[in-house]
């Protein structure tokens, strides 16, 4: 498939840290798409790892009365699809029923996957963890960062991106956490969770890591995309912003390797946003949200991904993001 439409560049720097960004999409069709079923409604929102030679796609679907599982589909290109017929979790537990599971994310560390979900049970929406040895099987290991609960978080909780390594002795993740602000309005916020054996975790701060700035794209939303990554520069973060007029595109944060709550640099911008058809239009409008990647290539300055989106909560689109950091 060729390469459609060249996008934002991005360069800022802070701290003596600079970040360049490119991203381009993968073709002007989505790769996948609604069929019948459990994913008559919307296949979107997927978690990306490669297992060998193949990318792996765990994606979110929706039937036609909005219940959301989880699906598998492989590819040995990264780009041609093979969908399981059948889910690989569906809503079983309390904290899931009347919902459903939603928006993973995969992480692979020591032999073991570790996924964490949304679940949504109609009323609340609680960041869940299951694990398993392969991709098809998995534990539930329950609500991880209960909703209402937390130490500045005073809603829902979603959005769980593991770094794939310990720092000081212990497992850091990002994660999406609303509360409501003075002005009276429930923004999404990100914050920062950290556990000893990567099944119980707690809050690692009293409030958000990322701070929000007013007409930013990011004022609205500021949602955690996939696996953080390990480079020389820091620990970078692709996560998805939205405004408040609710268009969401994707960015980056930089955070320090030895410190995952300080930041060191932060995109001014998203490196792209939704203009297709089908990303302008669907079940919500005007949404990429980048949820999986695969690296293709890391050295001590660079990285080239390929970055799998959700298209307005209904298709899964595809992009190339080179990027280049130096410290």
């Amino acid at each position: 498939m060729r390469l459609f439409c060249c996008c934002l560049l991005l360069l800022v720097a802070a701290s003596a840290a600079t970040v360049f960004v490119v991203a381009r999409r993968i073709g002007d069709q989505p790769l996948l798409k609604p069929t019948s079923g459990w994913t008559a409604d919307g296949v979107f929102n997927p978690a990306a790892i490669k297992v060998g030679s193949k990318t792996v796609l765990l994606f979110r679907a929706q039937d036609a009365n909005h219940t959301s599982r989880i699906g598998y589909a492989e590819s040995p290109d990264g780009l041609h699809f093979t969908e399981r017929p059948e889910p690989v979790l569906s809503p079983e537990a309390p904290y899931e029923k009347n919902g459903g599971v939603e928006d993973p994310r995969v992480v692979q560390i020591n032999g073991t996957y570790y996924l964490t979900y949304t679940g949504y049970d109609g009323h609340s929406a609680q960041l869940c963890l299951a694990t398993g040895k392969d991709l098809l099987h998995w534990t539930r290991q329950g609500v991880i960062l209960p909703a209402y609960k937390g130490t500045w978080n005073t809603q829902w909780t979603k959005s769980g991106a593991i770094l794939p390594k310990q720092v000081n002795g212990k497992w850091w993740m990002y994660y999406l956490g609303t509360r409501t602000d003075s002005d009276g309005k429930p923004r999404d916020y990100m914050g920062l969770a950290e556990s000893a054996d990567l099944l119980h975790w707690r809050d690692a701060t009293d409030k958000p890591v990322l701070d929000r700035r007013p007409d930013a794209f990011d004022s609205r939303v500021m949602e955690p995309g996939p696996a953080p990554i390990f480079t020389d520069a820091g620990i970078l973060l692709l996560y998805n912003g939205a405004n408040e007029k609710l268009v969401y595109g994707p960015g980056w944060v930089l955070f320090d390797k030895q410190d995952p709550r300080r930041v060191i640099a932060r995109a001014d911008a998203p490196f792209i946003l939704p203009t297709l058809r089908w990303e302008v239009g669907g079940q919500v409008p005007n949404v990429i949200f980048l949820e999986g990647d695969v690296i293709r290539a890391q050295t001590a300055h660079s990285l080239a991904l390929i970055g799998y989106y959700g298209a307005a909560d209904k298709y899964v689109g595809a992009m190339d993001i080179r990027i280049r950091l130096d410290n």
